[in-house]
């Protein structure tokens, strides 16, 4: 066993369960795991310091998973199932009105966390029963609920509110909340780092890019503008979703094809997006077949240029200024391509890219040439970390993070 202090950082989905096991003292992660496919053919991956420990497992309860994951932190190391962990961190996607800070997990939090189910149906259901499984199987412990939508509290109420009628944004809460906040928070704070910078000297828009894609304006360490709305569905086009669209469309679909409202949000988000453009969602795949000349990928990978090109330009104006634009995320982190079409389109803004840079380089690197008006970074963002960080700082305990 080692006595140098872990937080276990848990992502609970509807079948899935990923956790992270990260060291306080020096920030580093030290194992990773997921358990796929729970209440049917699941499989459990866990790796420490590089070692993989693969198996198809009897998992039908997120309960389960949770042994699991317990009995794999103490056969595989680092020591002991818990022995030495001081906190667990979970992501919940939605905290609504209430939920702006990371929170110390009780039965009241639980029990409000239920309640803000409607806005995020997909989302928070699981996350609660992450929470209160993981609170049977590390009893004793201090949970803290770190919200995706936290970072975003500082929108103006310009940026954050919809011109709709009064009734649905305070008796629903209908708003803009935003989503993707421990990526922006982490990411954010990093490039200040890279520049050698303070955050709060600094105006940048931010591009989380994956199969969920979102852009920020971070003004001072401040989002003050993003894409996302009332839910994760809106702005840029991704891997299923279609961000952006008519919000008459509902309506029209209604009376022309008979479709219901359950059906229509399902096929705004997982029918459309980069598959309902090409019949594929996965952005390698779609690269592929876009450098092998099929129209629909071409296609797909144009508009999605054209909406990231577009959300830039309007939040470099909401900024007044642009002191960096950074790629993240898995698409943002990778593709070369997609970042060149990018900003080669931003001419405008007076960015311009270093090819050689963009294309092979360390994880962390600008990507701009010296004529450049402002720098443009690639850097990977670690939400498990920022959300141990968080836990952390709830609990007033000390961190590298």
């Amino acid at each position: 066993m080692t006595d140098r202090p872990h937080v276990l950082v848990v992502n609970a989905g509807s079948s899935s369960l990923k956790y992270q096991l990260i060291d306080a003292t020096s920030g580093r992660t030290v194992a990773v795991g997921l358990v796929s496919e729970i209440g049917g053919a699941s499989h459990h991956r866990h790796e420490v310091e590089g070692h993989r420990h693969d198996a198809d497992v009897h998992c039908p309860t997120h309960t389960a998973a949770f042994a699991l994951a317990r009995a794999a932190l103490g056969a595989h190391g680092p020591g002991p199932a818990g022995g030495d962990l001081v906190a667990v961190g979970h992501r919940v996607v939605h905290g609504g009105r209430r939920f702006t800070q990371p929170v110390l997990v009780d039965d009241g939090v639980v029990e409000a966390l239920r309640d803000l189910a409607p806005l995020a149906p997909l989302h928070n259901p699981a996350n609660v029963e992450g929470i209160v499984r993981a609170q049977e199987a590390f009893p004793g412990l201090p949970h803290v609920a770190v919200f995706d939508t936290g970072f975003h509290a500082t929108l103006p109420e310009a940026a954050h509110t919809y011109a709709v009628p009064r009734a649905w944004r305070e008796r629903h809460d209908v708003r803009r909340y935003g989503f993707h906040g421990s990526s922006y928070a982490w990411v954010s704070r990093r490039t200040a780092e890279l520049m050698g910078r303070d955050p709060s000297d600094l105006a940048m828009v931010v591009l989380h890019l994956g199969n969920g894609a979102s852009a920020c304006a971070v003004d001072g360490g401040r989002s003050v503008e993003t894409s996302m709305g009332l839910s994760p569905a809106e702005g840029l086009v991704m891997g299923t979703r279609s961000g952006d669209v008519d919000p008459a469309l509902g309506g029209y679909l209604a009376r022309v094809a008979g479709l219901s409202a359950q059906e229509y949000d399902r096929a705004l988000n997982r029918d459309s997006g980069l598959l309902g453009l090409a019949g594929v969602s996965d952005f390698r795949e779609l690269s592929q077949r876009r450098e092998d000349g099929d129209a629909d990928a071409g296609l797909a990978f144009d508009v999605t240029v054209h909406r990231i090109r577009k959300y830039v330009g309007a939040y470099a104006a909401v900024l007044g200024r642009l002191d960096a634009l950074v790629f993240t995320g898995g698409i943002g982190e990778r593709s070369a391509a997609l970042r060149a079409a990018v900003v080669d389109g931003l001419g405008v803004l007076g960015l311009h890219l270093d090819a050689a840079a963009n294309a092979d380089g360390p994880a962390e690197r600008r990507v701009s040439d010296a004529t450049s008006s402002a720098p443009v970074w690639v850097v990977p963002t670690d939400e498990e970390r920022e959300i141990a960080r968080a836990a952390l700082e709830v609990l007033g305990l000390a961190s590298a993070l």
